[in-house]
């Protein structure tokens, strides 16, 4: 069924964006680019963002992985754990200067204003050093916005290629043709 407000169907769509997310994968060497991808659970957000990782390491580029939730504890010991292991700091800057940080799931970690500014100086700081940083969220720009704030929404909206991800939950399709 073709989708409204884009004219083709969910298929056609992806083929898009896979092919987008194939051009960022080549073109990284010469522009490490950023990709926002947005939409519903279970559309194959998290999926493309791991091919992505997997094709650029396999091209021996830096990779980093994490859900919002774990980079946002490794931030908070960072900053909050006077214990923390020599580790912790490389770590952080290992996060800051990696070739590509991938972040899964924006947007499911407990936010608050120190999330919000940390999220607003990993990926400003990512873009001075001109690191590519790919982001999965079931969030739209507009609770973006509301959720970190219209600093960081701007530094997505301006920097990042959004790439919306339609379709039905896929988990949830496999669970349903596994029963019949």
């Amino acid at each position: 069924k073709i989708l409204p407000g884009i004219g083709r169907t969910a298929r056609e769509h992806m083929r898009q964006v896979t092919a987008v997310c194939r051009q960022f994968v080549e073109e990284f060497g010469e522009a490490k680019g950023n990709i926002l991808l947005t939409g519903n659970t279970g559309v194959g957000k998290t999926f493309l963002a791991n091919c992505i990782a997997k094709e650029l390491m396999d091209r021996y580029y830096s990779v980093i992985y994490l859900s919002s939730g774990d980079l946002f504890d490794i931030f908070s010991k960072w900053k909050f754990d006077s214990q923390a292991e020599e580790g912790m700091k490389d770590m952080y800057e290992y996060i800051l200067d990696c070739d590509l940080l991938v972040i899964d799931d924006l947007g499911t970690e407990l936010n608050n204003s120190f999330t919000s500014s940390q999220l607003f100086y990993c990926l400003n700081e990512r873009l001075n050093r001109k690191k590519g940083t790919v982001i999965s969220t079931n969030l739209s720009l507009n609770a973006l916005r509301d959720t970190y704030t219209e600093r960081v929404t701007s530094r997505i909206m301006s920097y990042y290629r959004i790439l919306p991800v339609y379709g039905d939950d896929i988990r949830l399709k496999k669970r349903r043709e596994g029963r019949e």
